[in-house]
């Protein structure tokens, strides 16, 4: 009696005490292959640093079939892992906007998630007994944080994959997704992002959709290069679409901003297009003055153009129907759609990018630099050299595949490291600016792309409003223009690092369907007989070790 009450006493010790340190000491172990509970850095110091409570509502629930339903349950399981690194600051809930029985209560739900932005999927699947069924779902959330609300996409993926990649795709984004919208809601002090205009003809209107969407992670300021001074003070820099030449001292400052550390987006043509006719408009060579100081980084973008056969399209005016043109829209190889990404977290999981009369980029050795391309051509492209005669008549033509042969091209790269000035040996000790010269200082980070109206948005001129970035007014479809860019900046000016959220892999192990289909009834059977011969067996070897030690 005494040994029990002894054992039983020191169980119970040991569990007050393994009580006690739980409340004191936080740890949780990810016995998965892929880390899939195991968050960023990024993500657990923006969780650690909350200020104040963080609630998020979740639509995408109910009656979903089977890849959806792992779709919220890796949203389930993230977002405890967010609550669990932040003492409940963080608070979530799950609501099927289609789960209302009454009608009218319904529909003005659902009407006020549309005012929001939230815009349902019609959803079509096969349910038990291979009957075809159709709903509406609502991949969508909310997180809300001091009043304010941000809706968050949560079906994202590559429009070009199976749908059951892209669910796969859009499980690996949801931690980021949800971090980052947490982030532009909480940030407290914004990074400096400058957008250099004095040598574009790029009107405001025409990049206010991507500015818009920066300005909830930095404060922009638009700079006049000849203007200003020097570039201290910036976080980061743009250059979007340049059409004509940098002065030697501008250049110079370009120069200086990136040997300091600093970060610096570079969206430039290499060939300049005035404007496009029927038969054609030669494209000339594109002197931004520039091209010593790329050299010097480490890239080139050179004075052509690539035609690709994977390409948006254009209306083109192909003959008459009766009185009335024959107007249909046709491809046009030097609108290339861009889907072939390099190994980094500013292009995983993105959709297609739509680009136009894009140049070609080459690397070439600069020591020091990592180099990472992150935008390509599809193998099936064609090089044309200034002056390039660009033409509408040529989306009638049939084009033959075997010319286009050139391969693969790179359009954007990623630099990273500390760059060498192309002033170096250059500055006199008498020079004004030898005070301040540094030939080699920090590490930095450039994204060079070597087309100038990546980040550019049409405008509807019927309203004078502008289109999102991305979108594409023949086709109306929108493509991943604006995360692109942002994901770049996030990737330059975030130290927090939640962009390597996007590094996130989940393995998809598909079941042999051939096979579970042949052996259906087996495993039936295993599952539902096997547990009880299992408990059976257990408890004839216990009856059976208890008579021989006790009989």
């Amino acid at each position: 009696m005494k040994s029990f009450l002894f054992r039983f006493g020191l169980v119970l010790a040991v569990l007050v005490v393994v009580n006690l340190l739980s409340s004191f000491l936080f740890f949780r172990v990810d016995l998965t292959q892929e880390g899939r509970y195991t968050l960023s850095e990024g993500t657990e110091n923006l969780l650690a640093n909350l200020d104040d409570d963080v609630h998020v509502n979740v639509y995408l629930t109910g009656n979903l079939p089977p890849g959806f339903k792992r779709l919220e349950t890796s949203i389930r399981e993230t977002l405890a892992e967010f609550q669990a690194r932040t003492s409940q600051t963080l608070t979530y809930r799950f609501i099927d906007p289609t789960a209302n029985p009454n009608e009218k209560q319904r529909t003005e739900f659902q009407t006020q998630l549309l005012q929001k932005g939230l815009t349902p999927t019609n959803l079509n699947f096969s349910s038990e007994g291979s009957q075809r069924t159709e709903r509406l779902i609502y991949p969508w959330a909310i997180v809300s944080y001091k009043g304010r609300e941000l809706p968050v996409l949560l079906l994202r993926g590559n429009r070009s994959s199976s749908s059951e990649e892209q669910l796969n795709q859009s499980i690996e984004n949801v931690e980021y997704e949800l971090a980052s919208a947490i982030r532009r809601l909480t940030v407290r002090e914004k990074k400096v992002l400058g957008v250099a205009v004095t040598y574009t003809d790029v009107e405001p209107l025409r990049l206010s959709d991507l500015l818009a969407t920066l300005q909830e992670f930095y404060k922009i300021e638009l700079i006049d290069l000849q203007a200003s001074r020097d570039l201290v003070g910036l976080d980061g820099l743009i250059v979007p679409k340049p059409d004509r030449p940098f002065s030697e001292a501008d250049k110079y400052k370009l120069d200086q901003f990136v040997v300091n550390g600093g970060r610096a987006l570079f969206f430039v043509d290499g060939l300049k297009i005035d404007s496009v006719g029927r038969e054609g408009t030669y494209a000339q060579p594109l002197d931004l003055n520039l091209n010593d100081l790329f050299f010097r980084w480490g890239f080139r973008v050179n004075n052509d153009i690539i035609k690709d056969l994977s390409c948006a399209f254009i209306p083109l005016n192909v003959g008459n129907m009766g009185d009335k043109p024959n107007v249909q829209l046709l491809p046009w190889r030097f609108f290339p759609l861009i889907n072939n990404f390099g190994n980094s977290p500013i292009v995983r999981n993105l959709d297609a990018i739509y680009s136009r009369f894009t140049s070609t980029l080459d690397t070439v050795q600069a020591p020091g630099i990592v180099k990472t391309p992150l935008l390509m051509s599809s193998q099936y492209t064609k090089i044309l050299k200034a002056p390039a005669l660009v033409s509408y008549n040529e989306a009638r033509q049939q084009p033959d595949p075997r010319t286009y042969d050139s391969g693969v091209q790179l359009i954007a790269c990623l630099l990273e490291g500390r760059f060498q000035s192309l002033y170096t040996n250059r500055i006199l000790p008498g020079d004004p600016r030898a005070a301040t010269f540094k030939a080699q200082n920090q590490d930095a980070k450039i994204v060079i792309c070597s087309d100038g109206d990546l980040l550019i948005n049409d405008i509807n001129y019927r309203t004078n409003t502008p289109y999102p970035l991305g979108y594409e007014r023949f086709s109306k479809n929108t493509f991943a223009n604006k995360d692109f860019v942002v994901n770049a900046v996030n990737y330059l000016l975030d130290d927090n690092g939640i962009i390597t959220a996007r590094t996130r892999q989940v393995t998809l192990r598909p079941l042999d369907k051939i096979r579970l289909r042949e052996d259906r009834l087996s495993w039936q059977l295993l599952n539902l007989v096997g547990p009880v011969v299992l408990i059976g067996f257990v408890g004839v070897a216990w009856q059976f070790a208890r008579r021989r030690k006790y009989a």
